[in-house]
Formats: structure tokens, C-alpha cells, sequence
């Protein structure tokens, strides 16, 4: 009722109201004032994390909060009429644009914002252009040499540093992949596992710099998250000046064009494309904008928290989602954040990207130049996944209805800057009568794709179109047919595209030659694109080539993704393709339908991967510390060199391994709990309760299931709370995954749970993370696609158990890899599992000693400390097994 009545002082506004249980909560929230006041700096979004940020005395209770709060604005206020105020630049006219939106802190800072004497630019004029660039000649054939490599570690480590023979010799090893190859399509290809611990990130840095160095070529180095990436983004300064001498970078971070500020939406946004409080969030981006490094709005300099304060999907509004680039055609192309970090990019030393990223680059780069041939690819067991994904064909309603937008632009009273094919090209529509007819063509048969309003006209038997009536069909066959039980639970289903009824073949059929009609008249405008090019027209200037060139890279993707999708409508009903898996699906939230479609994925998506990726290649590393399975008989290098696609062009890749130097047998535990029944929420979350109260916090807790997370958060929070014992959960607190580590890392008596996302990409060294709990065995998911690989495995050696025990010691391992992250950190891994098999336990570092004991006696053991347990008295002996070299 007081936050009903009283516009209060508030810390991140939905979080305080997520947790109070009430639907909306406004008024000053300092979290909205430091965006303002300082855009493009870090923050961590708690009371801890902003007093650090304002070097102000930290709180030290809860009860010292609010005052440390008020401080805090205080403090935020009083920079703005400092002298020595950074950020000062455009905050007056930002701010005269937030008061006429109602900003509840427009009021507070209109007498503390003074108006300067001259007039501030507009963020447009002020970002500075990118100029074009010579391409960078190809890099000169080298070899590295053993001992300039050791030299180069020893620069980048610092001369005092412990001397890591283990580190040293995987950079030599990652030295060879720089190697000159021998014969076309035949790479250097480097299998190397590292322990947590050796440093394996500045030991293939070494050799990357230094053949960077001596070649003038460029090193792309590969990462699955985003923590990995602003890690290597901050590790490479050892190896690299942040500028040249000419002022460029030498390191640079390329991601997809779905993360990059879109200065098109942005404009749109600020000139009334946005309402209300998203409007009050484009104002604080413009402002981010002006200060940002690279414009990188996920995972870059844009504080992780800002968009969760708005509720909508404003952040997703203002980015390039839909493929929608106009390039030259667009008025702040000179300044586009995404085309000066891809011209970046091409005279880096280095470039940091990701999987998904260096594959699509190599299948469908833009320019020849600046497509990977040095490649490492660290977090290299996720590169199997990251293929398989971007190797997939997917052709469902929202797919589709992307592409209806694509080409045909805005329809009814849709609102955005959304421009179909025609407006984006009708100064060559005007010009080549050929290029216009098939504009019309493609845009007339486009209106057989769904339209907005699809998922409810199936759900009422009245499909519209023949791609609708497809997916009616297929709506129709998935639900008749799933046997997973998933249909009671609310989660989506899935039934494999085999002995299909005739109507949706039928429909198939219709459907295929529906989507033939618009990739034709495409192929023939890419054609006459092509044309325009060679024989220009007196008007065709530099900017209207970019931009053709632009729209023919477009046309090229979305004619591939036709042709994908009618070569998946063309198998069904027919025999079956071995190298393929196909199914058909209904994704659901809740029980609520949100996508309906047909899926394809390759068997073994490594053989796109070898033939796409590898063969052009001249050098390509796969590292990680759980590169290989580990079974009694010890590494798996024949299951890993097999997942790297190498075999898939005869290669045989080299191999390397670097063990761990922490003493796990010392520092960690496993601890088995046999006593937590699988299904029993009350027991399970008891447990997740008293784990953390035993630890006084610093665990992270990891589920195979969304739904019995939120379970266990709903049973617990409270509880914890009242023991000022923080609890955090993803796809329950208002906040993204990023920011939500960021918290947990910051505060060790904090708790923070969630799924797959924190298994791989969490680094918490030292207190704050000091034990992880996993709720059960995470055994794979019973999908087709899971089921066909299976099957796949059965006639190789061990079998389909085998495949699912290497899938299950891999998670175990990533997950344990959580907790010892340097030499000091200590901790207990525990799994709530009364039916852990024995051969599952190879999955942990040798020597570490495992229990299996029942919740109070594991409660004992993390009450204690490692430290004690460790030298406790034998009472658990008889239970104990320790895992042999």
C-alpha cells in the first residue's frame, strides 16, 4: 500500500515488485538515474554493487539500505553539476526529451542540469563515421618457432609468474595449427584438452599474437557464452594495445547483428515510435549510445539490467532482429556500429566471436576477405551443438511470417519501420523494368505465407493460405500422435514426420510449390541485381552499390532458406534421408501455443561443419577442459576426434592434453544424497533450503527442468530471505543471465539457481561460489532427435548406453567445473540422486573423493568446510569411493 501511495526510492523496480507480488511498482528507481548519469559503466544492480560503483561505504545489513540508497541518489544528483561530469555531453537535451515523457526523474534533475551556452548535437551528428579500408593482403606463410612462443607466454603471463609446464606446452602445441598447410582443403586441425586451471586462454593467445605478429594476418577466436567472450575481451589486452598507432583495434568483438544498437530503430524510436515507457528506455539507449564502445547491446557496455527494467521487449525492438537492413540505403550507414565492427574486423590481429557466428560466416560471408581461416574455437565441446543448430532447417509459422514481413513489409496498422522489398528497392524497380516485375511477383505470391493472427485461426479449424493449412495439418498430426506426456504438463510436444496421413502430404505438396513461387521471382531479382552491377547506370554511386550488394547478400539467405525449406516438404511422405532427422513439433509455453512447424537436422551436423568450416580453413584448434569422455579405461580421444568433423574429410587432427594443477583431492568433495526421492518437490526443495543455510549461502543450484526450479524457488525464497540469505533464480527474477551472475559473483552469501545457461557459463572464483547442487542425474531428454542419434550409436562400441553416459559425464563435468576455479577455491559438489550409476563417477577429476551418504550426513560434511571434512574421522568409509587415476 506505502509503494501504491508514495512515489519511494526504489533499486531495480521490477525485482522489488516481482517480489512483493505486485503487478506494477514505480517511482525513482536509482537504477534508471545511474544509466543517465553515467551510460556505458558497469554496475552490479544491488545495494552493494552500486555503492562500490559510487565509492560509497557499502551497507552492512539490511537495515542499512535505505539510507545507503538515498546517499546513493545524492551522489548521482551531485555529479550532474560537477564540473568534472564524463558523461555531460547531450545529458540537457536528453533530459528536456524525458520530462516531456513524464521521466519520474526529470523533475528531480531539471535544477541540477544546467543548459549549456551551446547548442548540444544531436546523437546522429555526434557518433563518428567509418571509413573504408584497402583489403589486408593474405597473411605471409610462417612458422612459429618452439622457443618465441615460450618468449611470448612469458611477455603475456608476466616474467614473476608461476612457471606452468602444462601451459607451456599446450602453447606449443596450439602453435602448429599456424603452421602453412600442405594441400587444399587439408587444415592443421588441433584436438587439446586443459584442465581448469592451466590457463589455457593465454596459452593459445601466445602463438595468436605472435603469428598474428609475423603474418599480418588474423586469428578468429570462437567462444559458445558471452562471459567467455568479455573474459578474452579483457585477457587480450595483455597481448594487444587497446588502439593502433592509426588510431584502429587491434581486437575486436563481432556477434551476430541481432545484438548491435540499429541507429535506423533507434531514430524511429526517439521520433515517436516508441510510447511510454519504452519511449523513456530509447532515451536512455540514445544516451548509452553516444558513450558506448562498440554498440554491442548484449553482453557489450549496455548495462545487462536496463532493458529488464521496462518490462517489454524494447531492447529487442531497437536491434536488427529481423534481418531488416537496408544498408546503404539507410541514413546512418557511415555510422552503423555493425558495419563498422564487421569492416573492423577485417584488419584485426584478432577477433572474438562465436560458434554460431564463425559457421555462418564461413557458409554465407558477405565478403570472401573476411572469412575465418584461423580459427580457434575455445568452449570447443559446445561446437557439435552450436552445428547443430545452425546447420538446422526450421520451417514453422514464425519462420515464415518473418519472411511474409521480409518481403512484403508493413500490413493493416502495424506499426515500426518495417520496409518490404519493394520500397527497399524501388530506385532499381524504376530503372530495370525486369527487377520490378519480379519485386511485384515475389511480393504477390509472399501472401500466401501465414499472416499475424495464424496460431488462432488453426486453433479454430480455419487455416488461411496454403503454408497455413500445412501447419493445421501438422498442428493436427503432432497432437493425435504424441505419446510423451508432455501435452499434460503444459510443455511442447513433438512427433517424428513418418507414416504421415495423406492430407498432409497433400498439403505438403501445396505448400512446396507455394514457396517455389516466391523463390523464383527472388532468384531472377538477385539475377537482374547482378546485372545492375555490371553494366551501373550514370546514377548507381558508391552507396547505391553497397546497398545492392547489400540486398543481394539478403536475397542470396532468404533463396537458401526456400530452398531448405522445400527440400524438407519434398521428403515428406517418402523414404526417409539417413543423413537427416526430421519431425514435426508444437511448441508450447504453459500450455500455450507459440510456434507450430517441421524440423530438420542433420544426423551428424559435424559433416556440414568439416565440409563448410574445416576444409577451407588453413588452421582450426577445438580446446576445452572437457574436450574428451572419460571412462574406467580413461580419455575418449576417439569419440572427440570423431564430434570434430575431421574424419568427415579424412583428416586425422593432432592432439593434445594439459592436466589440471588443482589439488581436487583436497579442496572438493562429491557428495552423493540417496535419500531425496525423484518427484518429491517438498523433499527436494527442504533440501535446497537447508544446503544453502548450511553453506550460509554461495551455492548454485542447477535443474534439468524450468518448472521444478520455479517449484523449489516458490517453497524456499521467503524462508531465506528471513535468514538474510539471498536467493536468485533465472526465468523467475526480472533480470537476464548475465546480471544475474554478475549478482551472485558479487555477493557470497547470495544463492543463485538455474538451468543449462550457468552449467557452462559461469566463472565465480573464490567465496561467493563454494558449492553446487545439481537436483538429479541430468539425463538426456527423450526428444526424436536424441532418440535417432541413439539408435545411431548402437552399432558403434558400447553402444547407445555408452552414448548417453559420454552426454551425461560431459554435463556432470561442466557442472563440477563450476566450483574449483582457482588454486584457493574450495567446496562440495552434490548431486540429490539416490540412483547415481558407479560409471558415471569418471566424470570428475582423478582423485577427487566421493560419497554416497544420506542429507543430514551430507549437511554435516558442507557445514563443516572442506577444509574439516577433509581430515574428518573415517565414519563415512564404508560408504566412500574415490575416483582412480
Amino acid at each position: 500500500m506505502a509503494a501504491a501511495d508514495t512515489p519511494l526510492l526504489i533499486l531495480n523496480a521490477p525485482l522489488v515488485a516481482n517480489r512483493l507480488g505486485y503487478p506494477d511498482l514505480s517511482g525513482l528507481d536509482l537504477l534508471e538515474l545511474f544509466a543517465f548519469v553515467h551510460p556505458a559503466r558497469f554496475c552490479v544492480p544491488t545495494a552493494k554493487g552500486l555503492a562500490e560503483a559510487l565509492s560509497l561505504d557499502e551497507p552492512d545489513s539490511d537495515d542499512a539500505v535505505p539510507a545507503m540508497l538515498q546517499r546513493a541518489g545524492a551522489a548521482l544528483i551531485a555529479m550532474c553539476q560537477s564540473p568534472d561530469w564524463p558523461e555531460r555531453e547531450g545529458a540537457w537535451s536528453a533530459l528536456q526529451s524525458l520530462a516531456k515523457l513524464r521521466w519520474p526523474w526529470a523533475g528531480v534533475l531539471a535544477a541540477h542540469i544546467n543548459k549549456p551556452e551551446r547548442a548540444e548535437k544531436w546523437l546522429f551528428s555526434r557518433l563518428p563515421e567509418w571509413e573504408e579500408t584497402p583489403e589486408r593482403p593474405q597473411p605471409a606463410q610462417i612458422t612459429l618457432a618452439p622457443d618465441a612462443i615460450e618468449t611470448t607466454l612469458d611477455r603475456l603471463t608476466g616474467l614473476d609468474a608461476e612457471r606452468r609446464e602444462g601451459q607451456r606446452a599446450y602453447a606449443k602445441a596450439a602453435g602448429g595449427v599456424f603452421a602453412p598447410r600442405d594441400r587444399e582443403k587439408r587444415p592443421h586441425v588441433l584436438l587439446a584438452q586443459a584442465g581448469t586451471g592451466v590457463g589455457k586462454t593465454l596459452g593459445y593467445l601466445a602463438p595468436a599474437a605472435l603469428w598474428a605478429e609475423q603474418s599480418g594476418g588474423t586469428v578468429w577466436v570462437s567462444t559458445y557464452t558471452k562471459n567467455l567472450q568479455r573474459q578474452l575481451r579483457q585477457e587480450s589486452s595483455r597481448a594487444w594495445a587497446d588502439k593502433r598507432a592509426d588510431g584502429s583495434r587491434p581486437v575486436v568483438v563481432r556477434k551476430g547483428r541481432e545484438n548491435y544498437l540499429c541507429l535506423l530503430n533507434l531514430e524511429d524510436a526517439l521520433q515517436g515510435g516508441f510510447n511510454g515507457r519504452p519511449a523513456i528506455l530509447a532515451q536512455l539507449v540514445a544516451r548509452w549510445a553516444a558513450y558506448s564502445r562498440d554498440g554491442d547491446m548484449i553482453g557489450g557496455d549496455l548495462p545487462g539490467w536496463l532493458g529488464t527494467l521496462f518490462r517489454k521487449r524494447g531492447i529487442a525492438a531497437l536491434t536488427d532482429q529481423r534481418g531488416e537492413c537496408v544498408y546503404a540505403g539507410c541514413p546512418h550507414y557511415k555510422k552503423c556500429f555493425i558495419e563498422r565492427s564487421a569492416r573492423a574486423s577485417a584488419q584485426a590481429d584478432l577477433v572474438i566471436a562465436n560458434h554460431a557466428l564463425v559457421m555462418v560466416n564461413a557458409a554465407r560471408g558477405r565478403d570472401h576477405a573476411q572469412r575465418p581461416t584461423r580459427i580457434v574455437f575455445d568452449e570447443g565441446h559446445h561446437v557439435f551443438d552450436a552445428a547443430d543448430s545452425t546447420f538446422a532447417a526450421a520451417l514453422t509459422g514464425q519462420e515464415t511470417i518473418e519472411l511474409r514481413r521480409w518481403i512484403i513489409g508493413p500490413e493493416r496498422n502495424s506499426r515500426g519501420r518495417r520496409r518490404g522489398l519493394a520500397a527497399r528497392l524501388a530506385d532499381v524497380a524504376s530503372y530495370d523494368d525486369d527487377g520490378g516485375e519480379a519485386v511485384e511477383a515475389a511480393v504477390k505470391a509472399a501472401h500466401a505465407l501465414p499472416s499475424d493472427g495464424w496460431i488462432g485461426r488453426l486453433a479454430e479449424g480455419q487455416p488461411d493460405g496454403p503454408l497455413e493449412t500445412l501447419l493445421a495439418q501438422v498442428r493436427t498430426a503432432t497432437y493425435a500422435r504424441d505419446e510423451s506426456g508432455a501435452q499434460d504438463q503444459g510443455y511442447g510436444i513433438e512427433t517424428e514426420a513418418a507414416q504421415l496421413p495423406g492430407e498432409l502430404v497433400e498439403a505438403a505438396a501445396e505448400a512446396g510449390a507455394a514457396l517455389a513461387a516466391i523463390r523464383q521471382p527472388l532468384m531472377k531479382l538477385g539475377a537482374r541485381l547482378e546485372g545492375v552491377l555490371e553494366d551501373a547506370p550514370d546514377w548507381l554511386d558508391g552507396q547505391g552499390r553497397a546497398r545492392i550488394e547489400g540486398a543481394r547478400h539478403s536475397l542470396s539467405w532468404r533463396i537458401d532458406l526456400l530452398g531448405a525449406w522445400e527440400a524438407v516438404l519434398a521428403r515428406l511422405g517418402g523414404p526417409a534421408d539417413p543423413d537427416f532427422v526430421d519431425w514435426l513439433a508444437v511448441d508450447r509455453n504453459d500450455a500455450r501455443e507459440f510456434d507450430i512447424g517441421i524440423h530438420r537436422h542433420w544426423l551428424d551436423p559435424m559433416k556440414p561443419f568439416a565440409h563448410v568450416v574445416l576444409e577451407p580453413s588453413h588452421g582450426v584448434m577445438l580446446t576445452s577442459a572437457t574436450l574428451t569422455d572419460k571412462d574406467e579405461g580413461g580419455a575418449d580421444w576417439e569419440s572427440a576426434i570423431t564430434k570434430s568433423g575431421a574424419p568427415h574429410i579424412e583428416l586425422n587432427p593432432q592432439t593434445a592434453f594439459a592436466e589440471s594443477p588443482f589439488d581436487y583431492a583436497n579442496r572438493a568433495e562429491v557428495l552423493i544424497v540417496t535419500d531425496i526421492k525423484r518427484g518429491d518437490i517438498p523433499a527436494l526443495a527442504g533440501a535446497y533450503a537447508r544446503l544453502i543455510e548450511a553453506t550460509d549461502g554461495g551455492l548454485l543450484g542447477l535443474f534439468t527442468a524450468i518448472r521444478r526450479m520455479r517449484a523449489v524457488h516458490g517453497r524456499i525464497a521467503d524462508r531465506l530471505a528471513r535468514a538474510g540469505l539471498p536467493l536468485y533464480a533465472q526465468h523467475v527474477d526480472p533480470i537476464d543471465t548475465g546480471t544475474l551472475t554478475d549478482i551472485f559473483r558479487d555477493d557470497p552469501r547470495a544463492s543463485l539457481l538455474g538451468t543449462d545457461a550457468l552449467r557452462d557459463g559461469v566463472d565465480v572464483p573464490g567465496r561467493s561460489l563454494r558449492c553446487v547442487v545439481m537436483e538429479s542425474v541430468p539425463w538426456p531428454r527423450p526428444t526424436i532427435l536424441h532418440r535417432a542419434r541413439r539408435a545411431a550409436a548402437a552399432d558403434e562400441p558400447g553402444g547407445a548406453s555408452l552414448h548417453d553416459d559420454r552426454i551425461i559425464r560431459a554435463r556432470l563435468a561442466q557442472g563440477f567445473g563450476r566450483l574449483i576455479r582457482t588454486r584457493e577455491d574450495a567446496g562440495h559438489f552434490v548431486v540429490l540422486s539416490s540412483a547415481f550409476p558407479s560409471r558415471l563417477l569418471s566424470a570428475f577429476p582423478d582423485g577427487t573423493p566421493v560419497h554416497r551418504l544420506t542429507l543430514d550426513e551430507a549437511l554435516a560434511r558442507v557445514a563443516e568446510g572442506i577444509g574439516q571434512s577433509a581430515n574428518a574421522s573415517g565414519e563415512f568409509e564404508d560408504n566412500t569411493a574415490q575416483v582412480q587415476q
